[in-house]
């Protein structure tokens, strides 16, 4: 039979289809309406914008800047499908520098619903307006010359019954946009945003010159309060932001936002790295909340992989992970620090020119415990170090650690009171009550001291009374003796005994008696993911783990009180920190404040 007796099967879409599949990529609720208005304000310069919503933005978006404008020439262009002004060629699309540049918002939003744009230069002695329905414009008409732009959209998915029929409610749809501008207003501290719904005032965050201000103006004093502060940088990639201290993570995961050359993105790379920073100072069942802000080279960043832009592609991810990881590990060893990768910011003498201090261990130092009894000034100027010498490549150079780093509680008053269960301790520390798990805050302790050693390649070992044979597979037995060279460097010395058994000959100093038999068998469960370990740093904290853990004192021993005050007073100087290596919590404590809320002496707040 021939060809041409067969129907055709495959059309070409009218226009007016085509729009609205854009739209479903771009526009897929209000929240998404005011998202592009936004980037589109902000590409044209604006310091104002003002965004006003009715019924959750379901009826009516009013988004109000003092931009520059558009011209009454580019006005229907605008409108007009893959038509921007911020790309010429394709060779621009390496090295974007503007929020927005598909070309497809205004037409998307435009063919969902009716759209009246008011708008002037600030040369134009007349302005413009013009009106478009389902995406077909008007007439331009004359409006008066207010230099910015004013785009008003209504009846949104009025075409496009199916797709309103899945919107949310009001109240639902306004958090959404709700959460749009504040991520606008963290992304752009300089510009002044205000946010209205059914003419009530809901956010106002005024200009401000300093970033933890507009975090201050969006999510308050007391989740500032409850931060440190993370700043590093490398080679055309710089990180900044505040994240939730230790003490206080929660099981809450909000909010974690993540702005790369100021725009808002989600990226699994980097919150792992988040993750892995905090590594065991985040207690188990707790998160991290977090406003962190990367600058990295345009060049080196691919943003057109998604219709909303909120996926990137970053074209060197180790390194982006290993300056967030070292960032996070360093904020966590004291605030106002900013860790360094490669060689990108030396002085003249090959050191850096960093101030602060900065610890060299990823595990060494706690969040900020010296600022909770009030010496936070006077521990920074004794921790103040010399700035090492630049290490090669992309390793990390860090100002050394002062001696007394680790002294800094000798003043806090600690009054013993007793023990629970044979577990529990609770004192006064300074002006806290506080319940300490004595297995945990030891096991941290312990943990500490270990680490500093192998950091300063100072782990002396004690030699056991009566070697203890711990009985293993002849697999097992070859792997331990495989890396004894390793675990020797640690303080733990194994030797072979017998055919397939080996004998613990001596543990590290001061940790006391140890099981031997469980201990060879947590071992044998950290050296056997050595393999897999990204670092060296990565392969040694379990095992010093395993080794704190198992010297620390047990659950189920009773303490008298010069025990308890001195095991408080060294997990004190260590810093507070709420967990122990494997993340398991510490402490409860009780501030004066919290005890008098308890107790109905002061209002709750």
């Amino acid at each position: 039979m021939p060809a041409a007796s067969f129907s055709a099967k495959i059309h070409t879409l009218p226009d007016d289809v085509v729009s609205r599949i854009a739209a479903g990529e771009v526009v897929e609720r209000p929240a998404a309406v005011v998202k592009e208005l936004l980037e589109n304000s902000l590409d044209a310069g604006a310091l104002h914008i003002t965004i006003d919503v009715k019924d959750g933005g379901l009826t009516f978006i009013r988004v109000t800047d003092d931009g520059e404008g558009i011209n009454r020439i580019d006005l229907p262009r605008a409108f007009e499908r893959h038509a921007t002004s911020k790309l010429r060629s394709d060779r621009d699309l390496v090295s974007v520098t503007t929020m927005g540049f598909r070309g497809e918002a205004l037409p998307s939003i435009a063919s969902v619903s009716h759209v009246l744009v008011t708008t002037a230069t600030r040369q134009d002695t007349m302005g413009s307006q013009f009106t478009l329905i389902a995406g077909a414009g008007g007439p331009i008409l004359d409006a008066p010359p207010i230099a910015g732009t004013r785009i008003e959209v209504s009846n949104l998915f009025f075409n496009q019954p199916a797709r309103k029929k899945f919107l949310k409610s009001p109240v639902t749809e306004f958090s959404h946009i709700s959460h749009v501008v504040q991520l606008a207003g963290l992304a752009w501290p300089a510009v002044h945003f205000r946010l209205t719904h059914n003419s009530q005032e809901i956010l106002n965050y005024s200009a401000v010159t300093v970033d933890r201000d507009r975090v201050l103006q969006v999510y308050g004093q007391t989740f500032l309060d409850r931060t440190i502060e993370v700043r590093g940088r490398t080679g055309g990639l710089s990180i900044r932001g505040v994240m939730v201290n230790p003490i206080h993570a929660r099981s809450s995961r909000t909010p974690q936002e993540l702005f790369v050359n100021r725009r808002p993105i989600r990226n699994a790379t980097v919150f792992h790295a988040v993750m892995d920073g905090y590594g065991s100072f985040l207690p188990k069942g707790a998160h991290p909340t977090f406003v962190l802000s990367l600058d990295i080279e345009p060049s080196r960043l691919d943003v057109n992989v998604h219709p909303t832009k909120r996926e990137v592609r970053f074209a060197e991810t180790d390194t982006l992970h290993e300056l967030v990881r070292q960032s996070v590990r360093h904020a966590l060893g004291g605030s106002g620090q900013e860790a360094l990768l490669g060689d990108s910011h030396t002085a003249p003498d090959g050191s850096f020119t960093a101030e602060g201090q900065i610890s060299s261990s990823p595990d060494s130092r706690p969040a900020a415990s010296s600022a909770t009894y009030g010496q936070d000034s006077q521990v920074r100027d004794r921790e103040r170090g010399v700035l090492s010498s630049l290490a090669d490549g992309n390793q990390l150079a860090f100002v050394h650690e002062a001696a007394g780093a680790y002294r800094q509680a000798e003043q806090v008053d600690i009054v013993p009171l007793g023990q629970i269960l044979r577990t529990y301790l609770v004192a006064q520390v300074g002006e806290e009550l506080q319940v300490i798990d004595q297995h945990t805050a030891h096991e941290r302790v312990l943990f500490q001291r270990l680490w500093r050693g192998w950091e300063s390649r100072d782990m002396p070992s004690q030699p056991l009374l009566i070697p203890e044979p711990v009985e293993l597979s002849a697999a097992q037995s070859m792997l331990l003796l495989k890396h004894s060279d390793e675990l020797e460097k640690l303080g733990l010395l194994i030797e072979p005994f017998g055919a397939t058994a080996v004998a613990i000959r001596g543990v590290p100093v001061g940790l006391g008696k140890v099981d031997g038999a469980i201990l060879v068998q947590d071992l044998l469960d950290d050296v056997t993911k050595w393999d897999r370990a990204s670092s060296l740093a990565m392969r040694i904290q379990p095992v010093l783990a395993s080794l704190a853990c198992h010297g620390a004192v047990r659950a189920g021993r009773a303490l008298a009180l010069p025990e308890i005050q001195q095991l408080i007073r060294d997990w004190v100087q260590e810093g507070v920190i709420m967990t122990c290596p494997h993340g398991r919590r510490t402490a409860f404590r009780l501030s004066t404040d919290e005890l008098a809320k308890l107790f109905g002496r002061v209002g709750w707040t």
